[in-house]
């Protein structure tokens, strides 16, 4: 399986910047096997954000795209619209299932707009910002997510 973690900060690209959700989730799935091709900062921008998953998903470069942060409710947080616009099918459990995992530590997620979805064989994800938030919510959902790709190389 391969994969990318794009993580949505302005600043850190602007700045050239490593950012700690990206290397923690980078880090976790290596160790269970899954190569990830790029860990990388990338600015708020929805458009270049589509540009990207639609490259990514239509070569069948990766079959696992996750984001983090550009998840709240301010016009800038534009990950969910990325993945909602560019998605042939949603997958709506994914989102779902981690606001309510992280009701446990915080009613903020109630702001949360994450989406999940999949375009042509890749299935994309929104994680949140913090690192911690971010690593704990792919531990909980790593299995679904294995499930859902090995089940690309099966078809």
């Amino acid at each position: 399986m391969r994969a990318v973690i794009l993580s949505l900060d302005t600043g850190a690209y602007k700045a050239k910047a490593d950012v700690a959700a990206a290397a923690s989730l980078k880090r976790m799935l290596e160790q269970v096997g899954i190569e990830v091709r790029a860990a990388k900062a990338f600015p708020e921008d929805k458009e270049m954000l589509k540009t990207v998953l639609c490259k990514l998903a239509d070569a069948g470069m990766v079959e696992l795209v996750l984001t983090t942060g550009a998840v709240g409710f301010l016009e800038k947080h534009c990950a969910p619209d990325a993945v909602r616009e560019t998605a042939d099918r949603l997958l709506p459990g994914i989102p779902e299932a981690l606001r309510a995992y992280n009701l446990r530590h915080t009613k903020k997620v109630i702001l949360d707009r994450s989406e999940a979805g999949i375009r042509k064989k890749t299935l994309m994800i929104n994680l949140p910002e913090s690192a911690k938030m971010a690593k704990e919510d792919l531990e909980y959902i790593l299995p679904e997510v294995v499930q859902v790709v090995d089940t690309f190389s099966l078809r």
